[in-house]
């Protein structure tokens, strides 16, 4: 199924309740995310993950879909975010099995994940890591395992690669995304600095 007008309107609405705005939207693989437009916007089916509507050929959807999908069945998210931060890429290397840090202000943002509520200042932010894989999609059962071992988390470091932030709305997501990197980067600079996170 490529782009049409018809197609189209599965992606393109003011109408914040329209199914554009609330069905799994997907970015492309090899598009440069500033420059997207809707209609470079994969559609997915959230049961069958069958393809509503696909942006005209070269566009491939994301090898990170899989992943996404997992916040989306698992954690009932609305929004998955994946980044290459090197600050999520540092902390894989000096943190073993879990990125751990404590008495923050900017724990306050992030949720606890199911539970409704944020974190608090005395509470320990802890935030699995898992072991890279060649491929991307090769990531998806090891995210899975680690989502229902953590199940408070609404975030999956890789290593060496980056990490994924998940939340009921984009804007929550984002929100998290950053006060997770904040946290990253405070935590590897404290370590450089003898101090523990």
């Amino acid at each position: 199924m490529t782009s049409n007008s018809e197609n189209d309107k599965l992606v393109i609405s003011e109408d914040p309740s329209h199914p554009a705005n609330l069905i799994p939207s997907l970015s492309p693989s090899g598009v440069q995310k500033e420059r997207m437009i809707p209609c470079d916007i994969f559609v997915m089916d959230k049961i069958s993950q069958k393809l509503l509507r696909s942006p005209n050929p070269p566009i491939k959807p994301s090898q990170c879909t899989p992943l996404f999908f997992n916040s989306f069945n698992k954690r009932n998210a609305t929004a998955c975010i994946h980044t290459h931060s090197q600050n999520a890429v540092l902390v894989t290397m000096l943190y073993d099995k879990e990125f751990t840090i404590s008495n923050q202000e900017m724990i306050k943002g992030i949720r606890r994940d199911g539970m409704g509520v944020n974190l608090k200042y005395f509470d320990t932010l802890v935030v699995p890591i898992i072991d890279n894989t060649a491929e991307e999609r090769d990531l998806t059962s090891f995210m899975a395992v680690a989502m229902d071992k953590y199940p408070e988390t609404c975030a999956i470091l890789v290593r060496n690669h980056g990490v994924y932030v998940w939340a009921d709305t984009w804007e929550r997501a984002k929100t998290m995304c950053e006060c997770y990197d904040y946290l990253f980067e405070l935590a590897v600079k404290m370590k450089s600095m003898g101090l523990t996170s």
